[in-house]
């Protein structure tokens, strides 16, 4: 699938939701797409991995991490299991950790930045609900594109 999100945002308008927050990508993607998988969870990625372990068949995984900077929710070893499950990518609403080694994967991950420190491993959060990030709703199916310009929400596929 080829697109830009500038091309999406002119061609479909307000059926689109831009999600204003300062991204920044990592991954040798350069854009990815695909329905929503939602988690809400907070400097916690136990339920991140646990979505990961299991097939991904092209679905974003979106996580909302209540936007903390104080630990990451992916690192390399998330991401290896994304690939290696078939995830199109991973939009972090908070940070990773090994963003050199990420950034030489096939895949791709946007967040809001980068924290060397790992989460705790308590098992709390939700899986599969609607969730607000930057003010914008995202609900499990919506469609997610992103790229190096931004991440749109649409309630179906563009």
């Amino acid at each position: 699938m080829d697109f830009a999100t500038a091309d999406l945002c002119d061609e479909h308008g307000d059926a689109v939701k831009v999600v204003p927050l300062p991204w920044r990508c990592f991954g040798q993607r350069p854009h990815f797409a695909g329905q929503a998988r939602t988690l809400q969870v907070f400097e916690d990625n136990t339920l991140v991995r646990r979505a990961l372990e299991f097939p991904g068949d092209g679905a974003v995984l979106v996580v909302d991490g209540g936007g903390s900077n104080r630990c990451a929710l992916v690192g390399d070893n998330l991401a290896h299991l994304a690939i290696a499950n078939g995830w199109s990518g991973i939009v972090v609403n908070g940070c990773i950790r090994d963003s050199a080694l990420i950034d030489q994967m096939d895949t791709g991950v946007v967040a809001l930045g980068t924290c060397p420190r790992k989460s705790v491993k308590r098992g709390e959060g939700q899986e599969n609900v609607g969730i607000s990030i930057g003010g914008v709703a995202v609900n499990p199916g919506d469609w997610i594109y992103a790229d190096a310009d931004g991440v749109l929400v649409s309630s179906k596929e563009l």
